[in-house]
């Protein structure tokens, strides 16, 4: 079963209002880059070889990249769409005919939008429901006494999906 694992973590900014108070933070494991994720497609059933996969990967990314910049949004079913905003600097023009591009924007910005569709919601209020949660300090506790028969489990309800 798929776990997300979390470590607690004190808010150490004296100027945030919840200052002192303690969070969860997705701990990740790991990054993968565009190879390993071509390999891991491939071991599932797949009948393409890691390069072949890795190859289309590519493909996507350079094309993703190309649409966004024409202004295009990019709707993957059953992921969620692609899609640019700006970011203008704090004082904007003071007349329409005035504003300038190079003088008015701060950033372009590429941004995600996750299925919400009934069938294959993965928005965050979804997403959770489909996750079991493990506190990585109960993995290292289990990992302390594991000779002595603790399990260290530490998970919220939920089910993964692969």
């Amino acid at each position: 079963m798929a776990k997300i694992l979390y470590e607690v973590k004190q808010n150490q900014n004296q100027y945030n209002a919840g200052y002192g108070q303690w969070y969860a933070k997705v701990k990740a494991l790991e990054t993968l880059n565009t190879r390993k994720l071509a390999q891991h497609i491939s071991e599932h059933g797949s009948i393409y070889t890691p390069d072949v996969v890795y190859g289309v990967l590519e493909k996507f990314r350079s094309c993703l990249v190309e649409m966004l910049l024409e202004s295009k949004k990019v709707k993957i079913e059953g992921l969620g769409i692609f899609y640019t905003t700006l970011e203008n600097q704090k004082n904007g023009a003071d007349k329409k005919e005035e504003y300038n591009p190079s003088k008015h924007m701060k950033a372009l910005h590429i941004r995600f939008l996750p299925e919400q569709t009934t069938e294959e919601n993965i928005s965050s209020r979804e997403f959770i429901k489909k996750a079991e949660f493990v506190n990585v300090d109960s993995l290292l506790k289990a990992e302390e006494t594991e000779g002595n028969g603790g399990s260290g489990s530490d998970s919220g309800s939920g089910s993964g999906t692969h």
